[in-house]
């Protein structure tokens, strides 16, 4: 029998307790690869959160600096390693080498751990909050357990359980990552968990502070996200699987944010597709199918008014789909779940244009599939006409007027995002102006006039949304300093003796960190009377 991977738990690489073996798949071309990886035992994820919570302890006492020189060190690790980090992800995941993971993904990736290391450092997050007249102090602080993170398939080093924005977040808050690695790139995921350790070995972090398993049975899945240990978790992934976890943790009163499922609608309206129609079906196209469509951002839902030039559209991208090679899903369940979405779709009434089954040959392949449906049909059966279709399947709905418009965006359920093209000549506002109210409740980042795949690694970003984009509107996975106040706890100081407080609550402000003290944002210390 073949000996499988070791898993990275208590602070070393040991053999799992295990109770069963996997082996990756090449969605290229169907065939299983790389080495043998265990699935854990509940054993394994009880040493895991035993070890999490003593590094937890542990965490307290490291300064921030130091945190912030971790995530610096496994950035530079990352990028030093990033060819075999990148070629690996290509074989488990099909997504392209260049320019998708080597030049776009894996720099996208280290330059989130470079921007959370500063913020750790820079200790604004931590928001400190001082009323001198009634001697009351707070901040947010580390949650004094290990967070979980579940990383999804289709971003395999950005949203990875151990490099990702929710790993990069949980520990600037100073809490220990127990990382759950996605069962379809554990080699990938080994390979960063490799250059996390070493980089926490290299500043002397507790041992702890990064674990990993690679998978479970759901029985231990939902028994980790809900255990008296754990700090919080942050899941990204299906939304079945979603809200098993969260009903689990919601159950023990444990932290759980999640982003789930999205189809992000797009509203195109007439004067735009009057103005310039074949560039923003090229935008299209690029978007829907970059990926094979599987990003949580993909378009899957463009919205049209009836006319010449919607039919135009439509036609031109029947032909733009059609001519375009289908490119690998991210597995075999993929591939089986989209073509479920699909005759979902048409049960619901759509009818399809193009596509629809899966692509001849060897692999994960798709047809590229696009349907349509009457604004009437999508307003009587929203529900089931928002069927999420991970991956390259689109649907129009086309609208008699723009009284049908506003329903259509009141219909919508809640999405990551949300977009409307209009004329640069501004025919289109006054249809704008109606449409824009319904749908900005229904999204966590409303657009206009581009596509909404791209989710740039910046402070004023909302990776987030209504449900069932996400488990809270509240709340980002991609923005920092707000995606790392998921994983923190607000700790409130009630006349506490001056010295015995946190150094961000103290009288003299700690290398000019941003306080609100007596409402007021400033730089300056407390005034002492």
């Amino acid at each position: 029998m073949t000996k499988a991977e070791k898993v990275l738990v208590g602070g070393k690489w040991q053999p799992a307790d295990a109770t069963g073996t996997f082996r990756a798949v090449n969605p290229a071309t169907g065939e299983t690869i790389g080495p043998v990886y265990p699935v854990s035992s509940r054993n394994d994820v009880d040493a895991a959160l035993a070890a999490g919570r003593a590094a937890a302890n542990a965490l307290l006492d490291v300064p921030p600096e130091k945190i912030g020189e971790f995530l610096d060190r496994y950035a530079d690790r990352i990028d030093a390693r990033s060819r075999e980090i990148a070629e690996a992800a290509h074989l488990e995941t099909a997504l392209p080498l260049s320019p998708r993971l080597a030049d776009v993904e894996l720099p996208r990736t280290s330059n989130q751990l470079r921007q959370a290391a500063a913020a750790a450092r820079e200790r604004s997050w931590t928001e400190p909050t001082i009323d001198t007249s009634l001697n009351i102090r707070s901040r947010y602080a580390a949650l004094g357990g290990p967070v979980a993170v579940f990383g999804p398939n289709n971003f395999p080093l950005a949203f990875n359980g151990v490099s990702g924005g929710d790993f990069a977040a949980a520990i600037v808050a100073g809490n220990p990552v127990i990382a759950k690695a996605h069962s379809s790139h554990p080699l990938t995921s080994q390979l960063l968990a490799e250059e996390a350790f070493a980089a926490v070995q290299e500043v002397q972090l507790p041992a702890a502070t990064v674990q990993m398993i690679y998978r479970t049975d759901h029985t231990d899945g939902t028994y980790l996200v809900s255990h008296p240990l754990i700090g919080a978790t942050g899941y990204t992934g299906s939304r079945r699987a979603a809200l098993a976890l969260k009903a689990a943790a919601d159950a023990a009163g444990k932290p759980i944010y999640l982003e789930m499922s999205s189809i992000n609608p797009v509203f195109i309206l007439p004067g735009a597709l009057k103005e310039r129609s074949g560039e923003i079906a090229e935008e299209f196209q690029t978007s829907a199918l970059m990926g094979t469509g599987q990003f949580c951002t993909n378009p899957g839902i463009v919205v049209l008014l009836e006319g010449k030039e919607a039919e135009q559209f439509i036609g031109d991208m029947r032909g733009r789909f059609e001519k375009a090679n289908p490119t690998p899903l991210l597995g075999f369940g993929g591939l089986t779940g989209l073509g479920e979405s699909v005759e979902a779709l048409e049960a619901a009434g759509a009818t399809l244009i193009t596509g629809g089954s899966k692509a001849p040959g060897s692999g994960c392949r798709f047809q590229n599939t696009l349907l349509r449906t009457t604004g009437e049909a999508f307003i009587r059966d929203p529900e089931k006409l928002q069927t999420e279709a991970f991956g390259n399947s689109n649907l129009f709905v086309v609208a008699k007027d723009a009284d049908e418009l506003e329903k259509i965006a009141d219909s919508f359920e809640g999405n990551l995002t949300g977009c409307i093209y209009t004329d640069t000549r501004g025919g289109d506002d006054v249809l704008y102006a109606r449409v824009e109210p319904h749908l900005r409740w229904r999204v966590g980042r409303l657009l206009n006039d581009k596509m909404p795949t791209g989710v740039a690694v910046t402070p004023a970003m909302n990776h987030g949304g209504p449900y069932p984009a996400t488990g809270h509107p509240g709340f980002t996975a991609v923005g920092i300093p707000a995606s790392v106040r998921r994983f923190a706890s607000l700790q409130c100081y009630d006349n506490v003796r001056e010295p015995r407080l946190p150094a961000e609550l103290r009288n003299r402000n700690p290398g000019g960190l941003w306080r609100r003290i007596d409402g007021a944002w400033t730089l300056d210390d407390v005034r002492v009377s």
